[in-house]
């Protein structure tokens, strides 16, 4: 089915679905061009909490965004009334494949339908769910790191992208402060993250099998790569059990993984240690004020 690009992006909102670590922040990246970015939860904590973030950080990004003009965040709890004239749709709810097909059931019968769809999963291609979208040429992966810190995005076809709509993204994205890397064939886990995830599931092999605790294995990757944090820190800052989400669907499309990870990982869930957010992980956290 043929597309038409979306017009006048530079005044039309953009919206984000989910205000959780990774959608807050891709609001706060979004807001660096002047434009209404709408921030969509219906959690009204995580919602105002997701928006308070954005409005405090957004500042500090701006001087590093040549250009940057300040946005105006607004976090919503009605989903049409969030879509609404929308050019730009971003999802970034948790990895569940039945949520995100309900999901983008939803987003496409309420956006308008010149609006590009992008899915920040970090472990399901939107071919997935491609059938909850009439028009699949809109869809796209779009997947961001851990921004304003990890500045790449990978861009991904669903299989039946218009091309077009893949070079519109990797045109602007430059202007947010955001590097596009275009993924060439369909990849579960896209680039960056099949790599990292062979590292996740090593560094907790060796904690499962004591053979180091967190802090050495930090320390010793930390020297030897030249990195800010170590895996069991960053970790700690996605969440354990995003990371136990993730690995879960890695081990049920590729068997023979190793069990002991996700043996660890739902152990310290258990007992209540889910990183950064719970205020224990691999490390204590202190009490955000």
């Amino acid at each position: 089915m043929a597309f038409q690009l979306p017009e006048r992006i530079d005044t039309r909102p953009m919206v984000i679905l989910g205000a959780g670590t990774l959608g807050r922040r891709i609001a706060l990246m979004m807001a660096t061009r002047g434009a209404e970015i709408r921030l969509y939860d219906p959690n009204a904590e995580v919602r105002n909490a997701g928006v308070a973030y954005a409005q405090e950080q957004l500042p500090k990004v701006l001087e590093t965004i040549p250009d940057g003009k300040p946005g105006t965040i607004v976090g919503f709890d009605d989903m049409a009334a969030a879509l609404k004239g929308a050019w730009h749709v971003v999802e970034a709810v948790p990895e569940k494949l039945e949520l995100k097909k309900s999901i983008f059931k939803q987003i496409d019968e309420l956006s308008d339908p010149d609006a590009i769809l992008a899915s920040n999963s970090s472990s399901y291609p939107t071919s997935a769910f491609r059938d909850s979208v009439k028009n699949p040429a809109r869809l796209l992966n779009m997947h961001y790191l851990m921004p304003p810190q990890a500045t790449p995005v990978e861009l991904m076809s669903c299989g039946k992208t218009d091309p077009a709509v893949i070079e519109l993204i990797a045109k602007i994205l430059p202007g947010y402060g955001l590097t596009p890397y275009i993924v060439e064939a369909e990849s579960m886990g896209f680039i960056y993250n099949r790599i990292w995830a062979a590292i996740k599931r090593e560094a907790l092999c060796v904690i499962a099998q004591g053979v180091a605790k967190p802090a050495v294995i930090d320390a010793i990757f930390r020297q030897a790569m030249g990195t800010r944090v170590g895996p069991c820190r960053a970790m700690d800052n996605v969440g354990l059990d995003v990371v136990l989400s993730i690995e879960e669907h890695y081990a049920h499309e590729i068997p023979g993984l190793p069990e002991a990870p996700r043996t660890l990982l739902k152990k310290m869930i258990a007992e209540g240690k889910l990183g950064v957010k719970s205020g224990q992980g691999f490390y204590d956290y202190p009490p955000k004020k």
